[in-house]
């Protein structure tokens, strides 16, 4: 039989209520119909005897019980993101800067160099793939932090910034900057390709001596003797310096460029304001090419040519 079944079971029992839902048989007349609203009992929710009978439960009296219940809280807030070591120095970089946020600032040129980890390393750090966006917002709390005036820096703020530092900083130990020696003579020194040139640089009247030659007899083409002074020429000095050069090795060009490489760092050993200024002249840019001297006895081996069969 269909009742048998699980479905026919409940079926059955569905409709044992139903039927005692209804209203007595006596009441209605054979020739009266039941109709479906007669036949559906009328639904509400669930909440509204109870709500009339009863109020709001009592307020647990933990008091009553032998062990006071508990739940495991996780150490870090940020256990449950995907990444919860990354989110943690953020937080606490975040909570550093709002408590001293109030103390002064240097200049953004001015700040000590940092050497904070690449990207690559704090992700090995940390052992999470911390997207690049992410780690940008985390530099950039650095960077204000390290602009702090660094002799009212707090040892907490220097404190949190090692740890994102990477190991043998290249910038911890500079090396001490040139100053004029007792008779107001600044040095420089510059190289590019093969030629060096060391400069001594002094409060004149603009007067230029190369190897004891005079600028034109140094470097007979203009290009080359507007080149050497371009570092007096572009910050508006050649009448307030005079030079003495001393330059060996490669040709002329190459020679006019290292003494003005040498000419813009004795500039800025006499003011170091202008470094703006001669950095966007180029002439403080070191140019890394160098010519690759031969070696005695080396052969440089011929090309095959491209029709010989091998």
């Amino acid at each position: 039989m269909a009742w048998q079944t699980s479905n026919g079971l409940v079926h059955a029992v569905h409709a044992v209520r139903r039927t005692a839902q209804l209203r007595p048989l006596s009441v209605l007349s054979a020739s009266t119909p039941l109709t479906l609203q007669q036949r559906q009992p009328a639904r509400g929710y669930a909440t509204e005897g109870s709500q009339q009978k009863s109020g709001a439960a009592p307020e647990i009296d933990f008091s009553t019980f032998k062990n006071t219940p508990s739940r495991i809280v996780p150490v870090s807030p940020a256990y449950f993101s995907g990444s919860p070591k990354f989110i943690d120095h953020i937080l606490n970089l975040e909570h550093i800067l709002a408590k001293y946020a109030s103390l002064p600032t240097v200049a953004p040129g001015t700040a000590p160099r940092m050497a904070w980890f690449k990207l690559l390393q704090f992700r090995e750090v940390v052992g999470e793939p911390v997207p690049t966006k992410k780690y940008k917002s985390l530099l950039a709390i650095l960077q204000r932090l390290n602009r702090i005036e660094p002799k009212l820096m707090p040892d907490e703020v220097q404190n949190a910034m090692n740890v994102f530092l990477r190991p043998g900083n290249p910038y911890a130990f500079k090396p001490v900057p040139a100053t004029l020696d007792e008779r107001g003579v600044a040095r420089g020194k510059g190289k590019r390709k093969a030629a060096s040139a060391v400069v001594h640089l002094v409060e004149g009247e603009g007067e230029v001596r190369v190897n004891g030659q005079t600028l034109v007899e140094a470097f007979p083409r203009i290009h080359d003797r507007e080149s050497a002074t371009w570092a007096l020429r572009s910050t508006q000095r050649l009448d307030k310096y005079n030079v003495w050069a001393s330059v060996q090795g490669g040709g002329h060009t190459g020679q006019a460029e290292a003494v003005t490489l040498a000419v813009a760092r004795a500039l800025m050993v006499h003011e170091p304001a202008l470094k703006p200024a001669l950095r966007k002249a180029g002439v403080i840019t070191v140019d890394a090419r160098r010519v690759e001297r031969k070696k005695p006895g080396h052969v440089k081996a011929r090309k095959m040519p491209t029709w010989v069969k091998r």
